[in-house]
Protein backbone atom coordinates (compact mmCIF):
# COMPACT_ATOMS: atom_id res chain seq x y z
CA UNK A 1 0.00 0.00 0.00
CA UNK A 2 2.98 2.42 0.72
CA UNK A 3 4.58 1.79 -2.39
CA UNK A 4 1.25 2.31 -4.24
CA UNK A 5 0.89 5.94 -2.41
CA UNK A 6 4.88 7.26 -3.11
CA UNK A 7 4.36 5.43 -6.38
CA UNK A 8 5.43 8.52 -9.26
CA UNK A 9 1.88 7.94 -10.81
CA UNK A 10 -0.27 8.45 -7.65
CA UNK A 11 2.09 11.40 -6.47
CA UNK A 12 1.50 12.72 -10.19
CA UNK A 13 -2.20 12.44 -10.23
CA UNK A 14 -2.37 13.66 -6.77
CA UNK A 15 -0.52 17.02 -7.58
CA UNK A 16 -2.56 17.58 -10.38
CA UNK A 17 -6.07 16.78 -8.69
CA UNK A 18 -4.41 19.16 -5.50
CA UNK A 19 -4.27 22.22 -8.51
CA UNK A 20 -7.17 21.90 -9.71
CA UNK A 21 -9.22 21.47 -6.33
CA UNK A 22 -7.23 24.71 -5.33
CA UNK A 23 -8.11 26.95 -8.37
CA UNK A 24 -11.61 28.06 -7.33
CA UNK A 25 -10.39 28.65 -3.82
CA UNK A 26 -7.67 30.59 -5.39
CA UNK A 27 -9.73 32.96 -7.53
CA UNK A 28 -12.65 33.37 -4.55
CA UNK A 29 -9.10 34.17 -2.34
CA UNK A 30 -7.43 36.60 -4.16
CA UNK A 31 -11.08 38.13 -4.69
CA UNK A 32 -10.88 38.63 -1.12
CA UNK A 33 -7.64 39.71 -0.79
CA UNK A 34 -8.27 42.22 -2.71
CA UNK A 35 -11.63 43.90 -0.72
CA UNK A 36 -10.02 42.79 2.36
CA UNK A 37 -6.65 45.17 2.00
CA UNK A 38 -9.75 47.93 1.45
CA UNK A 39 -11.28 47.33 4.83
CA UNK A 40 -13.81 45.21 3.27
CA UNK A 41 -14.86 42.03 4.75
CA UNK A 42 -17.12 39.66 3.02
CA UNK A 43 -18.08 36.29 4.56
CA UNK A 44 -20.78 36.27 1.38
CA UNK A 45 -18.00 34.46 -0.75
CA UNK A 46 -20.39 31.71 -0.57
CA UNK A 47 -23.02 33.33 -2.23
CA UNK A 48 -20.85 35.17 -4.72
CA UNK A 49 -19.31 31.15 -5.69
CA UNK A 50 -22.58 29.91 -5.29
CA UNK A 51 -24.16 32.74 -8.01
CA UNK A 52 -21.12 32.33 -9.91
CA UNK A 53 -21.52 28.38 -10.54
CA UNK A 54 -25.54 28.32 -11.34
CA UNK A 55 -25.42 31.41 -13.63
CA UNK A 56 -22.32 30.18 -15.41
CA UNK A 57 -24.13 27.22 -16.03
CA UNK A 58 -27.64 28.63 -16.47
CA UNK A 59 -25.62 30.86 -19.38
CA UNK A 60 -23.69 27.96 -20.72
CA UNK A 61 -26.86 25.59 -21.04
CA UNK A 62 -28.87 28.20 -23.20
CA UNK A 63 -26.68 29.73 -25.27
CA UNK A 64 -24.92 26.66 -25.60
CA UNK A 65 -21.45 28.67 -25.43
CA UNK A 66 -19.13 28.20 -22.57
CA UNK A 67 -17.89 31.35 -22.94
CA UNK A 68 -21.33 32.75 -22.76
CA UNK A 69 -21.54 30.80 -19.38
CA UNK A 70 -18.18 32.08 -18.24
CA UNK A 71 -19.88 35.70 -19.00
CA UNK A 72 -22.75 35.04 -17.00
CA UNK A 73 -20.80 33.37 -13.94
CA UNK A 74 -18.92 36.60 -13.89
CA UNK A 75 -21.82 38.77 -13.98
CA UNK A 76 -23.62 36.67 -10.79
CA UNK A 77 -20.88 36.81 -8.75
CA UNK A 78 -20.58 40.50 -9.40
CA UNK A 79 -24.22 41.39 -8.81
CA UNK A 80 -24.01 39.72 -5.20
CA UNK A 81 -20.72 41.05 -4.32
CA UNK A 82 -22.74 44.42 -5.27
CA UNK A 83 -25.44 43.79 -2.81
CA UNK A 84 -22.87 43.55 -0.35
CA UNK A 85 -20.97 46.74 -1.67
CA UNK A 86 -24.66 48.55 -0.81
CA UNK A 87 -25.65 47.07 2.50
CA UNK A 88 -21.70 47.50 3.82
CA UNK A 89 -20.02 50.89 2.18
CA UNK A 90 -23.78 52.97 1.14
CA UNK A 91 -25.88 52.04 4.02
CA UNK A 92 -23.06 51.24 6.71
CA UNK A 93 -24.42 48.22 7.90
CA UNK A 94 -22.58 45.54 9.58
CA UNK A 95 -20.01 43.41 6.95
CA UNK A 96 -20.70 40.04 8.81
CA UNK A 97 -24.27 39.71 9.45
CA UNK A 98 -24.52 41.44 5.17
CA UNK A 99 -22.55 38.50 4.20
CA UNK A 100 -24.17 35.71 6.36
CA UNK A 101 -27.73 37.05 4.75
CA UNK A 102 -26.46 36.72 0.95
CA UNK A 103 -25.19 33.32 1.99
CA UNK A 104 -28.45 32.06 3.07
CA UNK A 105 -30.22 33.93 0.15
CA UNK A 106 -28.48 33.17 -2.71
CA UNK A 107 -28.74 29.66 -1.45
CA UNK A 108 -32.60 29.86 -1.94
CA UNK A 109 -32.56 32.12 -4.99
CA UNK A 110 -30.35 29.61 -6.67
CA UNK A 111 -31.79 26.66 -5.53
CA UNK A 112 -35.61 28.03 -6.60
CA UNK A 113 -34.22 29.13 -10.15
CA UNK A 114 -32.19 25.60 -10.63
CA UNK A 115 -35.68 23.92 -10.10
CA UNK A 116 -37.51 26.02 -12.52
CA UNK A 117 -35.07 25.90 -14.85
CA UNK A 118 -34.72 21.94 -15.09
CA UNK A 119 -37.91 21.64 -14.67
CA UNK A 120 -38.31 18.19 -12.68
CA UNK A 121 -35.89 16.84 -15.50
CA UNK A 122 -33.13 16.33 -13.03
CA UNK A 123 -29.17 16.34 -14.10
CA UNK A 124 -28.49 17.74 -16.85
CA UNK A 125 -24.55 17.91 -18.52
CA UNK A 126 -22.78 20.33 -20.05
CA UNK A 127 -19.38 20.16 -21.78
CA UNK A 128 -16.25 21.66 -20.19
CA UNK A 129 -13.68 23.76 -21.08
CA UNK A 130 -10.11 21.47 -22.38
CA UNK A 131 -6.71 21.32 -21.17
CA UNK A 132 -4.27 23.29 -22.90
CA UNK A 133 -1.00 21.56 -22.82
CA UNK A 134 2.29 24.21 -22.45
CA UNK A 135 4.98 22.37 -24.98
CA UNK A 136 8.04 20.99 -23.24
CA UNK A 137 6.89 22.39 -19.95
CA UNK A 138 4.08 20.03 -19.22
CA UNK A 139 6.39 17.13 -19.67
CA UNK A 140 8.42 17.70 -16.66
CA UNK A 141 8.29 14.80 -14.01
CA UNK A 142 5.65 15.15 -11.28
CA UNK A 143 4.99 19.08 -11.93
CA UNK A 144 4.41 19.62 -15.47
CA UNK A 145 0.79 18.18 -15.32
CA UNK A 146 -0.46 19.72 -12.90
CA UNK A 147 0.97 23.43 -13.29
CA UNK A 148 1.11 23.23 -17.12
CA UNK A 149 -1.17 20.86 -18.63
CA UNK A 150 -4.53 22.92 -17.32
CA UNK A 151 -7.44 25.06 -18.57
CA UNK A 152 -6.55 28.37 -19.67
CA UNK A 153 -8.48 29.85 -16.21
CA UNK A 154 -5.93 28.11 -14.52
CA UNK A 155 -3.12 29.91 -16.50
CA UNK A 156 -5.17 33.18 -16.05
CA UNK A 157 -4.74 32.80 -12.39
CA UNK A 158 -0.98 32.58 -12.09
CA UNK A 159 -1.05 36.25 -14.42
CA UNK A 160 -3.35 37.43 -11.88
CA UNK A 161 -1.46 36.69 -8.43
CA UNK A 162 1.67 38.07 -10.53
CA UNK A 163 -0.42 41.18 -11.21
CA UNK A 164 -2.13 41.15 -8.08
CA UNK A 165 1.39 41.12 -6.09
CA UNK A 166 2.93 43.64 -8.23
CA UNK A 167 -0.28 45.96 -7.66
CA UNK A 168 0.40 46.21 -4.59
CA UNK A 169 3.74 46.48 -4.02
CA UNK A 170 5.16 48.29 -6.46
CA UNK A 171 2.76 50.88 -7.25
CA UNK A 172 1.58 53.84 -5.98
CA UNK A 173 -2.06 53.10 -6.60
CA UNK A 174 -1.50 49.88 -4.76
CA UNK A 175 -0.35 51.71 -1.53
CA UNK A 176 -3.54 54.09 -1.85
CA UNK A 177 -5.52 50.90 -2.00
CA UNK A 178 -4.00 49.88 1.01
CA UNK A 179 -4.19 52.80 2.34
CA UNK A 180 -8.13 52.78 2.47
CA UNK A 181 -7.85 49.48 4.42
CA UNK A 182 -5.45 50.31 6.91
CA UNK A 183 -6.06 54.10 8.22
CA UNK A 184 -8.96 55.16 5.79
CA UNK A 185 -9.68 58.86 7.50
CA UNK A 186 -6.11 59.09 6.93
CA UNK A 187 -6.81 58.64 3.22
CA UNK A 188 -9.66 60.42 2.94
CA UNK A 189 -7.59 63.68 4.63
CA UNK A 190 -4.51 62.78 1.58
CA UNK A 191 -7.66 63.31 -1.38
CA UNK A 192 -8.08 59.41 -1.55
CA UNK A 193 -12.08 58.82 -2.02
CA UNK A 194 -12.08 55.75 0.33
CA UNK A 195 -16.20 54.98 -0.73
CA UNK A 196 -15.09 55.23 -4.29
CA UNK A 197 -11.93 52.81 -4.30
CA UNK A 198 -13.74 50.25 -1.89
CA UNK A 199 -16.47 49.53 -4.73
CA UNK A 200 -13.95 49.12 -7.42
CA UNK A 201 -12.78 46.45 -5.32
CA UNK A 202 -16.23 44.91 -4.48
CA UNK A 203 -16.24 44.98 -8.30
CA UNK A 204 -13.22 42.66 -8.40
CA UNK A 205 -14.04 40.86 -5.20
CA UNK A 206 -17.70 39.70 -6.86
CA UNK A 207 -16.17 38.88 -10.89
CA UNK A 208 -13.06 36.85 -9.50
CA UNK A 209 -15.72 34.99 -6.68
CA UNK A 210 -17.82 34.48 -9.78
CA UNK A 211 -15.24 32.73 -11.81
CA UNK A 212 -14.37 30.69 -8.81
CA UNK A 213 -17.82 29.36 -8.98
CA UNK A 214 -18.27 29.10 -12.68
CA UNK A 215 -14.88 27.04 -12.74
CA UNK A 216 -16.83 24.42 -10.35
CA UNK A 217 -19.25 24.26 -13.09
CA UNK A 218 -17.14 25.07 -16.50
CA UNK A 219 -13.79 22.77 -15.89
CA UNK A 220 -14.27 20.38 -13.30
CA UNK A 221 -18.30 18.99 -13.57
CA UNK A 222 -19.95 20.46 -15.65
CA UNK A 223 -23.01 20.47 -14.13
CA UNK A 224 -24.61 22.19 -11.22
CA UNK A 225 -26.30 20.88 -7.96
CA UNK A 226 -27.48 22.79 -5.25
CA UNK A 227 -25.31 24.16 -2.59
CA UNK A 228 -22.53 22.94 -4.80
CA UNK A 229 -20.27 25.22 -3.56
CA UNK A 230 -20.33 23.27 0.06
CA UNK A 231 -18.25 25.61 2.40
CA UNK A 232 -15.48 26.58 -0.42
CA UNK A 233 -16.54 30.46 0.18
CA UNK A 234 -14.97 29.89 3.73
CA UNK A 235 -12.35 27.89 2.74
CA UNK A 236 -11.51 30.91 0.65
CA UNK A 237 -11.45 33.35 3.53
CA UNK A 238 -9.70 30.69 5.46
CA UNK A 239 -6.91 31.35 2.87
CA UNK A 240 -6.57 35.04 2.83
CA UNK A 241 -5.79 34.37 6.51
CA UNK A 242 -3.88 31.80 6.80
CA UNK A 243 -1.55 33.63 3.31
CA UNK A 244 -1.65 36.87 5.25
CA UNK A 245 -3.22 38.59 2.93
CA UNK A 246 -0.68 38.75 0.20
CA UNK A 247 -1.37 36.83 -2.91
CA UNK A 248 1.23 34.34 -2.91
CA UNK A 249 0.60 33.14 0.75
CA UNK A 250 -3.41 32.95 -0.41
CA UNK A 251 -1.90 30.87 -3.12
CA UNK A 252 -0.06 28.61 -0.59
CA UNK A 253 -2.71 28.19 1.40
CA UNK A 254 -5.36 26.94 -1.41
CA UNK A 255 -3.23 24.36 -2.18
CA UNK A 256 -2.68 23.21 0.95
CA UNK A 257 -6.25 22.52 0.99
CA UNK A 258 -6.32 21.59 -2.54
CA UNK A 259 -4.14 19.14 -1.45
CA UNK A 260 -5.82 17.79 1.56
CA UNK A 261 -9.00 17.15 -0.66
CA UNK A 262 -7.00 15.43 -3.17
CA UNK A 263 -5.46 13.26 -0.71
CA UNK A 264 -8.87 11.95 0.61
CA UNK A 265 -10.37 11.55 -2.15
CA UNK A 266 -6.99 9.44 -3.80
CA UNK A 267 -6.97 7.22 -0.80
CA UNK A 268 -10.88 6.33 -0.98
CA UNK A 269 -9.77 5.35 -4.92
CA UNK A 270 -7.06 3.30 -3.66
CA UNK A 271 -9.02 1.47 -0.84
CA UNK A 272 -7.40 2.77 1.98
CA UNK A 273 -9.51 0.70 4.69
CA UNK A 274 -10.11 4.14 6.62
CA UNK A 275 -13.80 5.01 6.81
CA UNK A 276 -14.68 7.81 4.22
CA UNK A 277 -16.55 10.17 6.12
CA UNK A 278 -13.70 10.11 8.61
CA UNK A 279 -11.08 11.31 4.94
CA UNK A 280 -14.21 13.28 4.14
CA UNK A 281 -13.41 15.35 7.27
CA UNK A 282 -9.31 15.61 6.37
CA UNK A 283 -9.36 18.81 4.21
CA UNK A 284 -11.24 21.15 6.97
CA UNK A 285 -9.38 19.57 9.36
CA UNK A 286 -6.51 20.32 8.09
CA UNK A 287 -7.84 23.73 7.73
CA UNK A 288 -8.53 24.27 11.47
CA UNK A 289 -4.91 23.30 12.52
CA UNK A 290 -3.58 25.40 10.09
CA UNK A 291 -5.15 28.56 11.70
CA UNK A 292 -4.74 27.64 14.86
CA UNK A 293 -1.01 27.30 13.81
CA UNK A 294 -1.60 31.52 12.59
CA UNK A 295 -3.40 31.94 15.56
CA UNK A 296 -1.34 35.36 17.50
CA UNK A 297 0.34 36.07 13.84
CA UNK A 298 -2.50 39.29 13.34
CA UNK A 299 -1.65 40.85 10.18
CA UNK A 300 -5.18 41.88 8.94
CA UNK A 301 -5.67 45.32 7.66
CA UNK A 302 -6.26 47.88 10.47
CA UNK A 303 -10.24 49.30 9.31
CA UNK A 304 -11.09 45.50 7.75
CA UNK A 305 -14.95 45.34 8.52
CA UNK A 306 -15.22 48.69 10.24
CA UNK A 307 -17.68 50.90 9.06
CA UNK A 308 -16.36 53.93 7.37
CA UNK A 309 -18.29 57.36 7.37
CA UNK A 310 -16.76 60.48 6.06
CA UNK A 311 -15.99 63.38 8.43
CA UNK A 312 -16.60 60.99 11.89
CA UNK A 313 -14.47 60.69 14.29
Amino acid sequence: MLQQIFSLSFMTAFLAAAVRLAVPLMYGGIGETIAEKSGILNIGMEGVMLSGAFFSFAGAWYSGNLFVGLLCGMAGGLIVSLLHGLLSITLIQNQSVSGLAINMLMLGVTSFLFKLMSNGQGYQQIETFPNIAIPGLSKIPLIGDAFFNCDFLTYILYVLLVLTWIFYKKTNLGLSFMAVGEHPRAAESAGIQVKKYRWIVMVFNGILGGIGGAYLVLVQLGVFTENMISGRGYIALATVILGRYTPFGMFGAALLFGAANALQIRLQTIGVSISPFLLAILPYALTLIAMLGAAGKNSEPEALSKPYVKGSR
